[in-house]
């Protein structure tokens, strides 16, 4: 995806597996000629419709998953990279992804989109934790976690359950490899790896049971607890997060025996995922408020060349005056070199105080309609313009 920017700045990421990640200054007839789409689509903003565009995707507004945070770490290291000394962001780029950095994160400490979960992973988490002490009548910090599987799944589910503070699961699976590169990937957990022979012998002695195998068949169901005497009506819970399903619905016959399956994982998912839709527009006026604060500062950039001419102009006038004045006044014996300096200093802050009031008008307007009309009044006023052009058509006859 592309964004462009009116002061000449093209912005290309989410393109890093085609090495894409980085800045370039280009028009934007010139990218695509420049980087092979692939048959990608890619779009170009430019101006205030990129610096929203920006605020949203760091908000994580457009992003699949509404609210996720992984879009914001891209949009901070595309800042870091811009202040590199080999970075390319300049002025107003770096600032520009600093506040879309910081609207990120207002955006989420100040709204709920970023709360509940929204994967069938997380979403795991949360459902067996919220229904802990009703289905085992234990906290869930206190339960005794089993994960059958160590594949991707057992992964997310790990590095969910890590986030509130897990300390030790225990890991089924069929072979070593895999839930050795976990032990490697999770060294604050205290993983212990069971092959699939003792599989009942960690059933029998945990709380909760997540599953996460690629089986066709039922790793867990009513006939198999009964076999390995896991129905005498201790509480048990089991959280089945394969496809096809890991977990017979029949073992919620059995006293005790508390299954939840995908589909019980997709109503969580669809219940956050619609409370995140309704922080959105919450998020959005958030979002508003920080695009305005970035285009306001830019547009303040505008008001330095008409302060610039203004101090130009009035210091050359009183260049000038001071002159006339000094050369009648060295003409007096009486005067002294350090009393003409202290002339020089009196017009000096004469000049100084009568700009200040000007100067402060025009850094002080609060929007850009104020601002533009400042720029002209005070050009109009002490005819900047007309300096402007004779200065052009001064060099011209040179």
């Amino acid at each position: 995806m592309c964004h462009a920017t009116s002061w000449g700045w093209r912005k290309i990421v989410g393109m890093e597996e085609m090495g894409w990640r980085k800045y370039e200054r280009l028009h934007p007839t010139n990218i695509v000629k420049k980087f092979p789409t692939n048959g990608l689509n890619i779009f170009m903003l430019e101006g205030d419709d990129a610096v929203w565009h920006l605020m949203r995707v760091a908000g994580g507004l457009d992003s699949l998953v509404v609210g996720e945070g992984q879009i914001l770490s891209q949009v901070r290291q595309c800042h870091l990279h811009s202040i590199e000394e080999d970075g390319c962001g300049g002025k107003v780029l770096s600032r520009l992804l600093n506040n879309a950095v910081a609207a990120g994160k207002r955006v989420r400490s100040e709204t709920a989109i970023s709360k509940g979960s929204v994967s069938i992973s997380s979403a795991a988490v949360e459902l067996s934790e919220h229904m802990c002490m009703k289905d085992l009548n234990l906290p869930f910090s206190e339960a005794r976690l089993a994960v059958v599987g160590a594949g991707t799944m057992t992964r997310l589910l790990i590095t969910h359950l890590a986030s509130r503070g897990l300390e030790r699961i225990a890991i089924v699976n069929r072979s070593m490899p895999r839930p050795m590169e976990l032990q490697e990937q999770f060294p604050d957990v205290d993983i212990e790896i069971v092959l699939e022979d003792g599989l009942w012998d960690v059933v029998g002695r945990s709380d909760i049971v997540y599953t996460a195998t690629s089986s066709p068949d039922y790793v867990i169901d009513k006939a198999l607890l009964e076999e390995h005497g896991q129905d005498g009506g201790r509480p048990l819970m089991l959280v089945d997060i394969a496809v096809p399903r890991n977990i017979g619905s029949d073992s919620g016959e059995l006293d005790g025996v508390k299954p939840y399956n995908v589909d019980d994982l997709k109503a969580v998912v669809a219940k956050n995922t619609a409370m995140r839709q309704r922080e959105m527009i919450e998020a959005e006026t958030l979002l508003r408020e920080e695009a305005d604060s970035f285009i306001g500062w830019r547009e303040s950039l505008s008001a330095i060349p008409t302060i610039n001419q203004l101090q130009e102009r009035a210091n050359m006038f009183r260049t000038e005056e001071l002159k006339k004045c000094t050369r009648k006044l060295s003409q007096n014996d009486n005067f002294t070199d350090r009393e003409l300096e202290a002339v020089e200093r009196l017009s000096r802050g004469i000049v100084n105080k009568m700009l200040h009031g000007p100067m402060s008008h025009l850094r002080k307007a609060e929007s850009v309609e104020k601002k533009q009309a400042a720029l002209s009044e005070l050009s109009s006023m002490f005819r900047l313009d007309d300096e402007q052009g004779a200065r052009g058509r001064g060099r011209r006859r040179r």
